[in-house]
């Protein structure tokens, strides 16, 4: 279903409610409300609970269940309860009929535990109270009128606004109190009307307290406080009366007074209002020389140029005083101004700088210096008194008020101060500036910053480097503190000082391992032969460079070994000296070459060579350096940086053992001789070879059998054989000799 709604007026809802209306297959009939409509009306201020009204369904004939009731729309605020049993609508919250005068509630019936439903509406109206006072949009306003306005003149129109409706929103106004009888305001539409003609002259502004009244019962009111914070009836002025000078026609000033300096105040009123009685102050005459300014809003007169009593000793200025109206008026005040004479000659130092000097260690009372100062003025005001003025040093120094004579109040130390300036000034204001110079005594001698130095510096540091500035200062001056330095140990030509610049400075090449350490003393002069000089002792530590090369104790050594030793059999100890210190002084030993198959080891920090491997004589006799299979070259390297390193031959001699027979040339000999071969005939010669040497190679020769009957003859050194008798084939056909080799 469409449904729409239209009011009493005539005029429809702005649009139209869709109703789906579900048409349940039952034969169950529902509790019908007594009305469709229920209409109740409550007012606003009701408590909570306050019952509004009852609605009633009834239940179909011969039914036994019972009703209840429920509100299913219309109140999304929860500002409304119903009893479930019995209908009756209650308050649950405070209700506002300036936020909703009409509640439009839907009710519903069920019986027992039906799906049926039935429904009713309720309108409730909430009737308004007079809750809400009239209430002004602003609490001040200003308005501002010409006292030319006529009496009938609307001035202001007060608008209140209340909340309420019917009789309740409708607002009065009224001026609150017998404040003024000038104004005078329209109840119902809140204009402020003139009653009469006003004057500024009698009265500036007006203040009015305007109330607004609604037409509730009882009534409530507001107040517009119209207060001289915010918001005032101001009156406008006319130009109707001149200036008038409040200030005296005379004054006095000094003739000393410096630019710029206040004469006089002129002071004018005007009892106008605003640019009316707004006053600017001129100087018409009196004023050719321009010796005065008149600042025209202030009315402040000063100098404008320095005045002198002597020149001109009185001023007649005619002024004006001006109003800003229109049109503007005036009035004019003859001043005279009286110039007063002062004491105006300065005394004049002859000399505007006195320079002098005076020695140092005198005692107080020395003369220094007398000052003379001039005065044109005559009587008490030419004479004069002098004195010293403040500054650094003053209190060291007396001045004679009468004659200007000035001397020494303590004993002056020019290491102390040297120049003092000091200003002395007579009675007056003229000043004159004193140089003093305090001249020096030699009272002081040199002392060096410290009693002792040590420095360390490299050993090759190259000759005529500068290893420290000695600097020793002397207080006195000139000549006085001239240092000189010299040197008074021996340095051992090592080291020498710039007499003048105190710099000491190396005169030779330095060798930490020659000498490591220097001391010496060095002394600051001045030219005193009075005074003590001052010494300080200087140590030098030379600190060590890599300039040392490790260098062994021979450069070619011998070894013998014999052959057959186990390996790691120590054979010689090497040593590399090195005079450098620390890591430069460090050396490690190494096989730099000869050493093939690794025959040989060498202990890197001690030096000892020893064995790797077994030994054989008869494979290898020597390792000498001029075949690499036959020398070792070791190498020396100390631990610098950069390292350095030297090396040195050994020859290495492998001693024999007797651990080989002696072997012959052939195990058999075959000798064919004649049998006439005549006695001491050679017959042969064996031969044998030992790989040995020396005694254990040496070869003698035997024959250990066949020779029972002496035929043949051996030499035992050269194995050859001969015949020593007659052979007979007949008796003897072979001869079978065992010769030995030993």
């Amino acid at each position: 279903l469409t449904v729409s709604a239209r009011d009493g007026g005539g005029l429809p809802s702005a649009s139209n409610a869709a109703v789906t209306v579900n048409i349940l297959q039952t034969v169950l009939i529902p509790a019908i409300f007594e009305r469709s409509r229920y209409t109740f009306s409550i007012p606003e201020d009701a408590p909570e609970d306050t019952v509004i009204g009852t609605v009633k369904a009834r239940e179909p004939p011969n039914s036994l269940e019972v009703v209840s009731y429920r509100i299913c729309s219309g109140d999304p605020h929860g500002k409304f309860s119903i009893d479930p049993q019995f209908g009756i609508i209650r308050t649950k919250k405070e209700l506002d009929h300036e936020a909703q005068s009409v509640v439009v509630l839907s009710v519903q019936s069920q019986l027992g535990n039906s799906p049926v439903y039935s429904s009713t509406q309720v309108n409730i109206s909430v009737t308004d109270i007079n809750d809400n006072p009239p209430v002004f949009p602003t609490k001040a306003d200003k308005v501002t009128i010409s006292h030319t306005q006529p009496p009938g003149t609307a001035v202001y129109i007060a608008r209140a606004e209340d909340k309420d409706s019917g009789l309740n929103g409708a607002v009065r106004y009224s001026i609150a109190g017998k404040q003024s009888d000038v104004f005078s305001i329209d109840p119902i539409l809140g204009v402020v009307n003139l009653t009469r003609t006003v004057f500024a002259e009698k009265q500036q502004e007006y203040t009015l307290h305007i109330a607004a009244k609604d037409g509730g019962s009882p009534p409530l009111t507001s107040l517009l406080t119209l207060d001289s914070l915010a918001v005032k009836i101001v009156i406008l002025d006319i130009n109707d009366n001149s200036p008038s000078f409040m200030s005296l026609p005379l004054s006095y000033v000094m003739e000393d007074v410096e630019v710029g300096f206040l004469v006089h105040h002129i002071f004018a009123k005007d009892p106008d209002e605003g640019r009316n009685g707004q006053v600017t102050y001129h100087i018409l005459s009196g004023n050719e020389n321009k010796a005065f300014v008149l600042d025209k809003i202030t009315g402040l007169l000063t100098t404008a140029q320095l005045l002198d009593h002597e020149v001109q000793e009185r001023y007649s200025l005619t002024v004006m005083a001006l109003d800003d109206g229109s049109p503007a008026l005036s009035a004019t005040q003859v001043l005279t101004i009286i110039v007063l004479d002062v004491n105006d000659e300065t005394p004049v130092f002859l000399k505007q700088l006195y320079e002098t000097a005076v020695h140092e260690n005198r005692d107080p009372g020395e003369f220094v210096v007398k000052v003379e100062a001039v005065d044109r003025d005559a009587g008490l005001n030419s004479l004069l008194q002098y004195e010293i003025l403040p500054g650094a040093g003053y209190e060291k120094f007396k001045m004679n008020l009468g004659s200007g004579e000035l001397v020494t109040a303590a004993s002056l130390d020019r290491e102390t101060q040297e120049v003092f300036s000091i200003k002395g000034s007579p009675s007056r204001s003229s000043t004159a500036q004193l140089y003093l110079t305090v001249l020096d005594e030699n009272d002081h001698s040199p002392l060096f910053a410290k009693t002792r130095y040590q420095i360390s510096v490299a050993e090759d540091l190259e000759e005529g480097s500068a290893v420290l500035d000695l600097c020793a200062s002397d207080e006195d001056d000139g000549l006085n503190g001239e240092v000189t330095y010299s040197l008074i140990d021996d340095t051992y030509g090592a080291f020498a000082i710039d007499s003048v610049t105190g710099a000491v400075i190396t005169t030779k090449a330095l060798d930490r391992e020659t000498k490591s350490q220097y001391t010496f003393r060095a002394v600051a002069s001045d030219c005193s032969a009075h005074f003590p000089r001052s010494t300080t002792v200087m140590t030098v530590l030379v600190q060590d460079v890599n300039d040392n090369v490790p260098k062994f104790e021979q450069s070619y050594y011998k070894a013998s070994v014999w052959e057959g030793q186990s390996p790691k059999t120590d054979i010689i100890q090497v040593f590399a000296a090195d005079l450098d210190s620390g890591l430069n002084g460090e050396t490690e030993y190494s096989i730099l070459s000869g050493n093939e198959n690794a025959t040989f080891l060498i202990d890197s920090t001690r030096g000892i060579l020893a064995t790797n491997t077994g030994l054989d004589y008869e494979s290898t006799s020597s390792y000498r350096e001029a075949a690499a299979s036959h020398q070792l070259v070791l190498l020396a390297c100390d631990s610098g940086t950069p390292s350095l390193n030297s090396t040195a031959t050994v020859l290495i001699t492998v001693l024999d053992v007797n651990d080989n027979p002696p072997v012959f040339s052939s195990p058999e000999y075959r000798v064919h001789v004649k049998e006439s071969v005549p006695v001491g005939s050679h017959i042969t010669e064996v031969s044998a070879k030992d790989s040995d040497a020396g005694a254990n190679a040496e070869i003698t020769y035997t024959i250990i059998s066949g020779n029972d009957r002496g035929h043949f003859y051996l030499d035992g050194r050269t194995g050859s054989v001969n015949l020593m008798k007659t052979l007979d084939y007949e008796d003897t056909m072979k001869f079978t000799l065992i010769i030995q080799a030993t």
